[in-house]
């Protein structure tokens, strides 16, 4: 992955970016419409800057926030002649080794990727350090298989190289605080029932949001949501994900998961999920609502957006 100023018609690099997410040509004029502004604006806000900016996406399981910042990415680095460089929340995951030693010593739920402290935040930090210093060379990123369930061995890892005018960092939890204690009493699914029901994995995610994701939040320059209808769409979007995963892999030795057990992991998500949905629409500086099919329907933006 090189974040590199290259010489490519529009309709070269455009047509690239459809083959490589299998869209329809239709999606130019989509995308065109709601989030060549966007970069225009992104690439306002960095003009002049002393340093990397940084911008996290906040969007559900599904939403279609990769697909979005990587039109983004190509957009700045073609039109805008910027450095840019864009990161996954997903691909800072404990390994498996890890979460299965925290879900021994902690709690059980902790085996599952997905919620604040499931993550290797001293990793994402790190790495974010390398990335934003003015006199960046070279920073190896991390990649994670979600069809594995285990960070990749590090010679699979890309490689940035600098210096960078943006990175995009794109995560679903982003921007979510932590709750007070009171809220997390009352179960919100079927998992916190049955499986947590004295509310201390509750209580470890909370922890973990205000210790390891607010000291992120600091450092995060601008706020962009994909903002779900609701949270009962989310499930559909991440069945969907599931099954385009499944067709990628080829491997036999793979944890792609049935129908039954997204039903079961999606439910890992709900409570964060629905307070992003309550909470974050008006503390970003740019608000991308969508319908059911995930298409933008109505946008906000705000230059005092806070997260």
């Amino acid at each position: 992955m090189q974040a590199k100023k290259t010489a490519i018609s529009a309709s070269r690099w455009q047509a690239a970016f459809l083959a490589r997410h299998k869209l329809p040509a239709s999606y130019l004029d989509y995308a065109q419409r709601w989030f060549t502004p966007l970069a225009r604006r992104l690439a306002e806000h960095q003009n002049g800057a002393a340093r990397p900016v940084l911008v996290a996406v906040n969007g559900s399981q599904g939403s279609g926030k990769t697909t979005v910042c990587d039109f983004l990415r190509e957009n700045l680095v073609q039109e805008h002649a910027l450095r840019v460089v864009s990161l996954s929340l997903d691909d800072f995951y404990l390994t498996l080794e890890q979460r299965r030693r925290r879900a021994s010593e902690l709690h059980p739920l902790l085996r599952t990727r997905g919620v604040p402290g499931t993550h290797d935040m001293a990793l994402l930090q790190a790495t974010l350090d390398e990335l934003l210093a003015p006199a960046m060379t070279r920073v190896p990123i991390p990649r994670f298989s979600k069809a594995e369930d285990d960070r990749l061995a590090r010679d699979a890892w890309d490689t940035v190289t600098g210096p960078l005018d943006i990175v995009l960092l794109e995560g679903w939890c982003l921007g979510v605080r932590p709750q007070p204690p009171e809220e997390l009493d009352n179960a919100v699914n079927a998992l916190e029932r049955d499986e947590d029901r004295d509310g201390r994995w509750r209580e470890l995610v909370n922890q973990a949001i205000g210790r390891d994701f607010e000291p992120l939040y600091r450092r995060v320059d601008q706020w962009v949501m994909l903002c779900a209808p609701s949270f009962d769409c989310v499930y559909n979007w991440r069945l969907q994900q599931e099954h385009k995963l499944a067709q990628r892999t080829v491997s036999g030795n793979n944890r792609v998961m049935s129908d039954s057990e997204v039903a079961r992991f999606i439910q890992f998500y709900e409570r964060l999920t629905r307070q992003c949905l309550a909470q974050l629409p008006g503390r970003v500086h740019h608000l991308y609502r969508l319908d059911e099919e995930r298409r933008v329907i109505e946008e906000r933006h705000s230059m005092g957006g806070e997260s």
